[in-house]
């Protein structure tokens, strides 16, 4: 077998970075406790990242490339129902994977001109998707809806699952980062962005929306 390649302290230190991001609030970590928790000095984690900032920052670039890789409509035909599922799903893991960033974005953006400046570019692409297979949906006949209600709907279900998780948050603040409850917090922001779709689907579309939101009502029994 050939042996695996140690990870490069700059990488375990985002990896750990992250998870105490996540678990604990970004302002409730400091790059002391970082370097606690690596078993490293503070000297060393400076000679990787100049603050904890770069530390986010450098969290954020990695978020950002996988939203621009993963969220985009299929290029070679018009979406389905389907990639609407798989888009959802793929919101939603993205937003659980780097929660802090949702969680914990009023203060970020407030202090962060990088953050809050790429924010809305990610805010403004996952409009522009969502609308893209809102318009796709309406082109192959599977959707009944003016340009202005594609608008708002596209706006709204972005909305929705953006802040899905602070919502969730708020719910069971001391269980929220355990695997289950995760599992079922993601199910049901999908089944509620899901639901805001379902009023303008057509024909077999439309049966095909009520068989995915039964499945995800059975999941939240």
């Amino acid at each position: 077998m050939t042996p695996k390649i140690p990870r490069r302290t700059r990488e375990r230190i985002l990896e750990l970075s992250l998870r105490l991001f996540n678990e604990f609030g970004e302002p409730n970590v400091t790059t002391t406790i970082i370097a606690d928790e690596m078993g490293i000095s503070p000297g060393n984690l400076y000679y990787h990242f100049r603050n904890k900032d770069d530390i986010v920052n450098s969290i954020f670039v990695e978020f950002e490339d996988k939203i621009e890789r993963m969220l985009a409509v299929p290029a070679d035909r018009h979406p389905n129902i389907e990639d609407v599922w798989l888009y959802l799903h793929l919101m939603f893991e993205l937003s659980w994977r780097y929660r802090f960033f949702y969680r914990d974005l009023n203060d970020l953006l407030s202090r962060n001109r990088m953050l809050e400046l790429h924010f809305k570019q990610i805010l403004v692409h996952t409009i522009a998707v969502s609308k893209q297979l809102c318009e796709g949906l309406r082109e192959d006949g599977a959707m009944q809806a003016t340009d202005a209600e594609i608008k708002a709907l596209s706006t709204n279900m972005v909305l929705v699952a953006m802040f899905w998780l602070s919502y969730e948050y708020v719910h069971n603040p001391r269980k929220f980062n355990e695997p289950q409850s995760m599992s079922a917090a993601l199910a049901r922001g999908c089944y509620q962005v899901l639901s805001l779709i379902g009023p303008y689907l057509l024909g077999e579309t439309r049966m095909l929306f009520e068989k995915l939101a039964e499945a995800y009502l059975k999941k939240l029994q």
